[in-house]
C-alpha cells in the first residue's frame, strides 16, 4: 500500500471527515501504539462509523500513512517557507541557524508519537517507502532553492541529504532527547559551522 492508493474525496465535507479519521488515528497511534490501535477506535474517537474509516481507507495502515505524511510536511513546510522567501545575498550562517530553529518548532509533536513512527519506518516496508520518498523530495526540493540563490556546491545532492541527517539528529536531541550533559548552544553552532563549510565546497 501507498498514499496514492488512498482515496481522496472532492466535497469539503468529505474532506474534513477524512482529516477528523487521520487525526483521530494519529492521537490513538501515539497514545497506544499502532499495533494496539483498531479502525473501530479511530472511527469512535473521530465521530464517525467504522464504514465511513474504509471509504476513505482500506485499513488502518492507510490511516498511519496519512498521518506521517501530514507529520512530515508539518515539519518541513516552515523550512521550504523560509528558503522560498529568501533574497540574494544572505547570510548563510544567519540562514541555517533561522532555519533550523524552524525545525526545532515545528518538532511539536510527543515523544511518543515520534517514536512511534520511527519504530515503524524500521519494521514496516510502507511506512519506510514512505519516508525514503520523503527524504528523496525533500533533498531534490533544497538543492533547486539552493541553485536559484546561486549556491552551487560539488556532490549538491549527497551533501544536503548529510546535512539535513545533522540537523535533523540536532532537533531530535534538543526536543526528545534532551541530554542534560549536552550544551545544545554549543551543538547548534557546531553544525551549523559544518553545513556552511560543507555547501560553501567547490570541490
Amino acid at each position: 500500500m501507498n498514499i496514492s492508493d488512498i482515496r481522496e474525496p472532492k466535497q469539503q465535507r468529505s474532506i474534513e471527515k477524512k482529516k477528523k479519521i487521520v487525526e483521530a488515528g494519529f492521537k490513538l497511534f501515539s497514545e497506544k501504539g499502532y499495533h494496539n490501535t483498531n479502525t473501530a477506535e479511530i472511527a469512535k474517537e473521530a465521530g464517525v462509523s467504522t464504514g465511513i474509516v474504509y471509504n476513505y481507507f482500506k485499513d488502518k495502515k492507510g490511516i498511519f500513512l496519512m498521518a506521517v505524511q501530514a507529520y512530515a510536511e508539518r515539519i518541513i513546510q516552515p523550512v521550504f517557507k523560509s528558503i522560498s522567501e529568501l533574497r540574494s545575498p544572505f547570510d548563510l550562517t544567519e540562514l541555517l541557524e533561522k532555519f533550523i530553529e524552524a525545525l526545532i518548532e515545528s518538532h511539536d509533536l510527543s515523544r511518543t508519537a515520534h517514536e512511534e513512527m520511527l519504530a515503524m519506518s524500521h519494521t514496516d516496508e510502507d511506512v519506510r517507502n514512505y519516508f525514503c520518498y520523503f527524504e528523496e523530495t525533500t533533498t531534490n526540493t533544497i538543492v533547486k532553492l539552493m541553485e536559484q540563490h546561486g549556491i552551487k556546491p560539488a556532490n549538491a545532492y549527497e551533501k544536503v541529504h548529510i546535512a539535513m541527517g545533522m540537523i535533523e539528529n540536532l532537533c531530535h536531541e534538543i526536543v526528545y532527547h534532551k541530554h542534560e550533559y549536552m550544551n545544545y548552544e554549543v551543538m547548534k553552532k557546531e553544525v551549523v559551522s559544518a553545513v556552511v563549510k560543507m555547501v560553501s565546497d567547490q570541490h
